[in-house]
């Protein structure tokens, strides 16, 4: 198993549900970004997401838009992002890392150096919010070649099908399935359909499955974990880290 496959084992091993946690790096600034990692990860985090911020971040909701222009404003760039991530893996060697980004600028990057870069860091895996399934052959065979993985997205409205075609080939990742239709942010209610979703979705691929989109508190984590593999919390996080310049103690509200 690769170290993405580890962190679900052993989060199934300790009987509980996989903690995923999203930063947009470079926001409120590259060093407190880091911090708060590494607060995440002595808090329990087993996945850290990179975040990656662009300028047109459409799948995103106020509170990422907001600081991943806050990041821009700050100079950051992906290879910034992926130097992080080198600093990140020598500290946390067994956390699962994915970077998280907009394709335009892994395909900027161009697709080797980026793959390349990305291992040498000691990045797990790659999230490409706007690459489809029918396009993926274009990135996953390049991350392949240097030891990496890739994260698909399953929105709420995904036919069971293609959730399936969506796994394959991927017995090193997991499926990031989105609790709710629209942007990325907190919300007070999670859609009551959800975990019929969940447990459709579990029966129906051999990867770990985790939710995210929308999960603020810790019952709306308890319930997730109840009918997957693990939860993702992202807008929760970064408007914390924003108000309050760390993320020590309490992760969730």
């Amino acid at each position: 198993m690769n170290r993405l496959s580890n962190c679900f084992a052993r989060a199934k091993e300790s009987g509980r549900p996989a903690f995923i946690a999203y930063l947009t790096i470079g926001y409120p600034t590259l060093e407190k970004s880091e911090t708060a990692i590494d607060q995440l990860v002595a808090g329990g985090a087993d996945i850290i997401e990179l975040g990656v911020p662009f300028s047109d971040p459409f799948a995103d909701g106020a509170v990422i838009r907001s600081a991943g222009y806050e990041a821009l404003k700050n100079g950051v760039t992906l290879s910034d992002v992926i130097a992080l991530a080198a600093r990140v893996r020598a500290k946390h060697p067994e956390t699962g890392l994915v970077l998280f980004s907009y394709y335009n600028l892994i395909f900027s990057a161009g697709l080797e150096s980026f793959a390349a870069d990305a291992e040498k860091a000691g990045v797990d895996g790659v999230l490409a919010v706007d690459l489809p399934l029918e396009e993926r052959g274009e990135l996953l065979p390049v991350l392949r070649r240097h030891d990496l993985t890739l994260v698909p997205l399953i929105a709420p409205n995904t036919p069971m099908e293609r959730v399936v075609k969506s796994a394959e080939d991927l017995d090193d990742s997991f499926l990031y399935v989105i609790t709710v239709k629209g942007t990325t942010g907190a919300r007070t209610e999670l859609p009551p359909e959800l975990s019929d979703r969940l447990e459709s979705i579990r029966k129906a691929v051999k990867i770990p499955i985790a939710a995210g989109f929308g999960v603020s508190t810790k019952a709306q984590a308890a319930e997730i974990g109840r009918h997957a593999d693990g939860f993702i919390v992202g807008s929760a996080l970064v408007r914390r880290l924003g108000e309050k310049g760390t993320l020590e103690g309490e992760l969730l509200a």
